[in-house]
């Protein structure tokens, strides 16, 4: 991908400033492929669409995976446009009766509930639709926990019901009519890249879910043990160690009871965030304060990963040689500089105190691993600036 890149930034020099999304549906294939076919039997991989919901990218890995985690009503939308039939899971912390129906009606497999008062809002509409909703119970767990990106779990957080709170979950969910209690959820983190440690996540919820089939007289038929591996923005050669992890996840799973059918993971990041690059023509170079910024056609208007995780994102400098101004064209060499956006804020910036060869306006700086939380989670009209192209490579496209 990076020579179609290469050619497309060359084609359009003196044009209109380079800004683009650029996606290998082939490297995703490969790498999505590869990822569900090393899980062990009883496992199953969702995609989590909120990573990325564009519709090609949807119908590129919908074949490949269990099927798709969505966390509203739109992106039950999405899926449906892509298939019907596809299985679909429904997750989210403040769900509407309007998406509860929609859910039923456009048969979800399992609503995961948030709150006592979500299992009756789904009960409601359940019974007034006559039809049943196999639910699971998404827990705000005590930890610890590994350290991560995001703690969902083991502090306070919107997410899940607290533990103090689950007997009384548990028996809304057996008495109330139109649910099925089918199990439990439980995404306690975001990103994290340690194998060992998410061996030992899973091995803890064994024993956590186990104890609960014993307090509360259950049999647990579905655990969702979510996502939450990572993606290492920092540090690119240093990732999740998915082949250690896939080695050793078998021997975890053995000793799941043989009663718990399914174990779902729902990926989002890490199945998508390698197979993006976002694209951006350099504006200008300047020196403020002792800063040499990059200021670039684009911005945190259309990336806003790094400025929401507080992260310098990694980048590499395209040269482009033509400069057909008759202005001066200036530029830094051997320098750390700062990568900022177009918009009126001082938060817009991509990177920190990132070295570079040496760069010009003209030149486009190309960010890596941008497949995920990129477009999805930007505040795309601010300023109102014009939106990026999104282009898709490969046999896929």
């Amino acid at each position: 991908m990076r020579d179609q890149l290469t050619k497309i930034v060359q084609d359009r020099a003196g044009g209109e400033p380079v800004c683009l999304f650029a996606y290998d549906l082939d490297r995703l294939t490969e790498h999505v492929r590869g990822v569900v076919a090393s899980l062990p039997p009883r496992c199953r991989m969702f995609y989590a669409m909120k990573a990325n919901s564009a519709d090609r990218l949807l119908r590129t890995i919908a074949p490949l995976v269990a099927g798709f985690e969505v966390a509203s009503g739109g992106e039950l939308a999405k899926a449906r446009a892509v298939s019907a039939t596809t299985p679909v899971i429904f997750g989210g912390p403040a769900k509407t009766a309007a998406e509860i129906e929609q859910a039923l009606v456009q048969d979800v497999r399992r609503l995961h509930v948030e709150s006592v008062l979500e299992l009756h809002r789904i009960s409601e509409v359940a019974t007034r639709l006559g039809r049943t909703a196999d639910v699971l119970l998404r827990v705000n767990l005590a930890g610890p926990f590994p350290i991560a990106t995001l703690a969902m779990a083991g502090r306070p957080t919107q997410f899940g019901i607290s533990e103090a709170v689950l007997p009384d979950a548990v028996a809304a969910a057996q008495a109330l009519p139109g649910v099925r209690l089918a199990g439990f959820h439980l995404h306690s983190l975001s990103n994290n890249l340690s194998a060992p440690a998410h061996l030992d996540l899973l091995d803890h919820y064994r024993h956590t879910v186990s104890g609960w089939e014993q307090e509360f007289g259950i049999r647990c038929e579905v655990l969702n043990v979510g996502g939450g591996i990572g993606v290492n923005y920092a540090d690119l050669a240093e990732q999740f160690d998915w082949t250690r992890f896939a080695r050793e996840l078998p021997a975890v799973i053995d000793e799941f009871p043989d009663h718990w059918a399914e174990i779902d993971f729902e990926c989002g990041r890490y199945l998508v965030a390698e197979c993006g690059q976002y694209a951006v023509e350099v504006m200008d170079v300047k020196r403020n304060h002792g800063v040499d910024y990059v200021l670039v056609r684009g911005g945190t208007h259309h990336f806003r990963l790094p400025v929401s995780w507080q992260h310098s994102h990694p980048f590499t400098v395209v040269p482009v040689d033509q400069w057909s101004s008759s202005a001066p064209r200036p530029e830094l060499r051997d320098a750390r500089v700062t990568v900022a956006g177009e918009l009126c804020s001082p938060k817009d910036v991509l990177a920190r105190d990132a070295p570079v060869a040496r760069v010009r306006p003209g030149d486009v700086l190309v960010f890596s691993h941008t497949g995920a939380y990129g477009w999805e989670i930007s505040h795309h009209d601010f300023l109102s600036h014009p939106h990026p192209e999104r282009l898709f490579y490969g046999d896929s496209a």
